[in-house]
């Protein structure tokens, strides 16, 4: 048995938990930056919360020019603040890019300029200043991940930053800070999450030793992963379909918010795969959003690792609920895989690259700058090479993943 769990000093769940923040950020200094994007900082529970904070005696400036996707240009404003306040912690209110974007500001605070210099795995020479991340959709998972994206102009695709030390300090999640969130988002953000436990709990399990933890940041699949992933796929399968129905349900708004953090547990540490390297070309070609690139290409790679995966395939179809055939594995993993399409074709997310707007010319340079995603690539379970991953990028854009068949029986309908 190996297991590896690395998390925030403090992670707060639950409805009304937001009214925290204020000594949960005076407890780390008296100079807060907060870091967040123009809608949210127009948002009347925003300036709630900005008074809870000023409640404390913790002087605070807030930058909101967070952008999607985020541009790594929109973060010298959000430094440029921090040194004129000289701030001593960064929250990050709002989305992925939001909470992202608190972790590089941090970061350039603590050891400065450039931020190319710590693209790739354990180049942030020591710890940030701290960071509270307050999320306000369910799919991340950036509040307790070692990993901010980046949209670098000078690079074709997104760029990621992975230490252990962008670890925010404190995660709150309040899942009342989703009420609002827009149906639309609510599929996006969602499938996001769903993609991010299903890949860890699938990813390559790698034989460890006593360097695995010093020199990788994502160590593969592993036995405390493994329990958050499963956990947050039975929360995320039962509750985003009506999360996305009924805006106004509770519960599903809760379990949703909680799901996405146990998968932000799970693939902080054990990584995500093939699906995020093919959405970073995807969506630089498509210009659509992130959690829609990773979900459509979900049941296609389940499909092309159905050889080396079956067994966690169907681990994952116990988790959704799905009717396992005891007598044959073939025939749940195919239950399962028609059982995500299902689910995500009821939320709105396109069943093919096609549809999603990929052209067909394009499939080959999508497959090229796919395979220069290492780190996601080394963590598929089934070795993947250029000529496989064109095979995987067509049958995606095809909207047909039987022809990523390896036998005949994999095709058979159940």
């Amino acid at each position: 048995m190996f297991g590896v769990a690395r998390s925030p000093r403090n992670v707060v769940f639950g409805a009304g938990q937001r009214f925290s923040v204020g000594k949960s950020a005076a407890a780390l200094g008296s100079r807060l930056l907060v870091v967040t994007d123009a809608r949210l900082e127009a948002d009347q529970e925003f300036a709630k919360l900005m008074d809870v904070i000023r409640s404390t005696g913790v002087a605070f400036s807030v930058y909101a020019g967070v952008e999607p996707e985020l541009p790594a240009a929109s973060l010298v404003g959000g430094v440029s603040a921090g040194k004129v306040l000289g701030a001593e912690m960064v929250l990050g209110i709002g989305g992925g890019s939001c909470i992202d974007a608190a972790k590089a500001i941090a970061l350039l605070l603590a050891h400065g300029d450039p931020l190319s210099s710590y693209y790739g795995e354990f180049k942030v020479p020591g710890p940030t200043l701290p960071v509270i991340a307050m999320p306000t959709t369910s799919g991340t998972g950036s509040e307790v991940t070692p990993v901010a994206v980046v949209a670098d102009a000078d690079r074709a695709l997104k760029v990621g930053i992975a230490s252990p030390h962008l670890i925010p300090h404190t995660a709150i999640c309040d899942p009342e800070l989703t009420y609002t969130c827009p149906p639309g988002l609510t599929a996006i953000s969602g499938a996001d999450a769903l993609v991010h436990a299903i890949e860890a709990f699938t990813t390559a399990r790698r034989a460890p030793d006593h360097g695995t933890v010093h020199e990788h940041v994502f160590i593969g699949k592993n036995e405390i992963s493994d329990l958050n992933a499963l956990a947050a796929i039975g929360y995320i399968g039962a509750s985003l379909e009506q999360a996305y129905a009924n805006p106004k349900d509770e519960t599903a708004r809760a379990r949703m918010m909680f799901g996405s953090l146990l998968a932000g547990q799970a693939f902080g540490v054990a990584g995500t795969s093939v699906c995020h390297a093919a959405q970073y070309p995807i969506g630089v070609l498509t210009h659509t959003p992130h959690g829609l690139g990773v979900a459509a290409m979900l049941p296609y790679a389940l499909a092309f690792n159905r050889p080396n995966a079956g067994p966690d395939i169907v681990r994952v179809g116990r988790a959704l609920g799905v009717e396992v055939f005891e007598e044959s594995e073939d025939a749940t993993v195919e239950s399962t895989i028609r059982h995500i399409e299902q689910l995500l074709e009821r939320i709105g997310v396109p069943q093919s690259l096609e549809a999603l707007g990929l052209a067909a010319s394009d499939l080959d340079w999508v497959a090229e700058h796919a395979m220069l995603s290492t780190r996601l690539v080394k963590n598929n379970p089934r070795p993947i090479d250029q000529q496989s991953m064109r095979s995987l990028i067509g049958a995606a854009h095809a909207g047909d993943r039987h022809m990523l068949s390896t036998s005949s029986t994999h095709s058979q309908a159940v």
